[in-house]
């Protein structure tokens, strides 16, 4: 008895196993599920889906999505689509949307704008419902040098055909700052653009920044503008000082090469007062030599001793004087200063 029990425990295990393998490998609720739905596929597909790796539900569900929805889809481009490497259900939801939005999106479109690696629901939803990108400040000077820091604020909506290939968010913020500073650096005042902000939308608007991207441009609006530096008195500050450390410097070398002449002539007297000093060492050789030659008498060096020692004297007599004008003098200019 004992043996019988456990072969019919055992002969229970493997007929459960056996139904699930069979269960597994044909999902027969999913084709009672798709049948019911009006899906027609057979369950030979549905197990020649579990052998190729595709899993039948994603499948399945995504068609009875798409029916409910008045779509027709091919079960076939679905699979290469999930074994291309697509997200099959994002895909069906996209078509779905655009289909009550009225928009005009292909099956192939949808599956190319998904294998490029956006997301085709969301492009969908921004087309119907339209996204509002804030940009960083943007800092421009006007020709007044006063600078203006300004906020904008564009409203885009996707551009379905141009998703793949497009530009993204990152370049349409570029254009508009480029846009915002060519606007504001044109302007011949800032208090201009202070009163006429619309000013720099119409003139961004009208440049075409949207082209080439996956975005179509609605509207552009400053959302605030703040007064920054005083470029234009910086730049003339800037200026004067690089003017001022120009003169200094002439100045410096006019005033160097004038010390330089200055200890150049103080080298030439102090020369030429050696050749003096040199002149006069040979006065007592020449009058010693006349002495000998009889050209001399005694007499005449008398007189020339004579001569000498009033001339000592009479710059002795004079010295002070020319001192104590001198000094007379410089009181006069220090007074008149």
């Amino acid at each position: 008895m004992e043996a019988n029990a456990f072969i019919y425990i055992a002969f229970g295990v493997a007929s459960l196993f056996a139904l699930w393998i069979i269960f597994y490998f044909i999902p027969v609720g999913l084709w009672f599920t798709a049948l019911l739905s009006s899906v027609r596929i057979s369950l030979i597909q549905l197990v020649l889906m579990r052998w190729r790796k595709v899993p039948p539900q994603v499948i399945v569900r995504s068609m009875i999505s798409a029916t409910k929805a008045g779509l027709k889809v091919n079960r076939d481009e679905l699979e290469a689509h999930y074994l291309a490497g697509g997200n099959v259900v994002p895909v069906v939801n996209a078509l779905i949307s655009a289909d009550k939005a009225n928009m005009n999106l292909e099956f192939k479109v949808a599956t190319a704008i998904d294998l490029a690696g956006r997301n085709v629901l969301e492009a969908v939803q921004m087309s119907v419902n339209p996204k509002v990108i804030d940009t960083p400040p943007v800092t421009a000077v006007a020709k007044d040098g006063i600078q203006l820091i300004a906020k904008a604020r564009v409203t885009v909506r996707a551009n379905i055909k141009q998703l793949v290939g497009g530009a993204g968010e990152e370049t349409v913020l570029a254009r508009v700052g480029e846009g915002v500073v060519s606007s504001i650096g044109s302007a011949d005042s800032h208090k201009s653009v202070l009163e006429n902000p619309d000013s720099i939308s119409r003139v961004v608007l009208e440049k075409g920044l949207d082209s080439g991207t996956a975005f179509e441009i609605l509207s552009i609006d400053i959302a605030d503008i703040d007064i920054g530096k005083n470029i234009g008195a910086v730049l003339q500050m800037d200026q004067a000082n690089a003017d001022k450390n120009i003169a200094q410097a002439k100045a410096e070398e006019r005033r160097a090469m004038a010390v330089a002449l200055e200890q150049e002539m103080k080298a030439k007297a102090q020369e030429a007062r050696a050749k003096v000093i040199e002149a006069e060492v040979e006065v007592p050789l020449a009058i010693a030599e006349a002495f000998r030659n009889g050209n001399l008498g005694i007499m005449d060096y008398y007189r020339y001793k004579n001569i000498m020692a009033d001339t000592k004297m009479r710059d002795a007599i004079g010295e002070p004087q020319q001192q104590s004008k001198r000094k007379n003098d410089k009181k006069d200019d220090s007074s008149e200063i």
